[in-house]
């Protein structure tokens, strides 16, 4: 067989295989991507900042107590903006996919538990907000390479995207069940409020680390 015929045809022995090398790996990322959204959904971190009370202008004693603010903040959108900067747009849209299908369907891995009936939950909007976060900010980083700019943009969009749809998606549910006004601005301000602020910033330090991620993963896939 002369070098002409036999070089090609390596070449697509080589092709086959990187095909069917992939396509596991890939799954396997996608699947170490759905457990860090997992296993962020049940850490809380206590987050402490001070603040200037109603009363400090009347003559109340006020302590210190009154001069910070205690509250929680599950840390699921910095980890899934870290998973879309280091597997990519794709790998964690597929992630993603992976997780709501898991909370749906089998397990209870959403924060208040799972199931179908999941979808009357007043904040599963959050979670429906993945989908398009991820899409945006993972355009953002690709097309501009993880720039600096482009991971600021991706930052903003990934994380007020999620906020803004999961906000809209309370709004809505709460008409339905005929919520009360004040029900909906006490939701507001318990699950976004000042925690967009805590994980616009926690994202943005993951999105940078997940910049460096990204190029090994990149490295090893294609």
């Amino acid at each position: 067989m002369s070098e002409e015929v036999l070089i090609p045809k390596m070449k697509r022995i080589d092709k086959t295989k990187k095909e069917i090398k992939i396509p596991w790996l890939s799954l396997f990322v996608i699947f170490f991507g759905t457990l860090l959204i997992i296993g962020a959904t049940f850490i809380n971190l206590s987050i402490k900042h001070y603040i200037l009370p109603a009363d400090i202008f009347t003559n109340k004693n006020l302590t210190n107590e009154d001069f910070i603010r205690s509250f929680c903040i599950i840390p699921q959108i910095p980890v899934l903006m870290f998973v879309c900067s280091s597997l990519g747009k794709k790998l964690s849209f597929g992630s993603v996919l992976l997780y709501i299908t898991i909370g749906l369907f089998l397990i209870p891995v959403f924060a208040l538990g799972g199931g179908v009936r999941y979808i009357a939950q007043y904040g599963f909007g959050y979670i429906l907000g993945y989908i398009p976060a991820i899409l945006l900010a993972g355009s953002f980083l690709e097309s501009e390479k993880y720039s600096f700019p482009a991971m600021i943009k991706g930052t903003l969009c990934g994380v007020l995207t999620i906020h803004i749809l999961g906000i809209l998606y309370m709004i809505i549910i709460a008409i339905f069940k005929h919520s009360g006004i004040d029900f909906i601005s006490g939701w507001i301000s318990a699950q976004s409020g000042i925690k967009i602020i805590y994980d616009l910033i926690f994202s943005f330090v993951l999105v940078l680390i997940g910049k460096y991620i990204h190029s090994g993963i990149k490295f090893i896939l294609y």
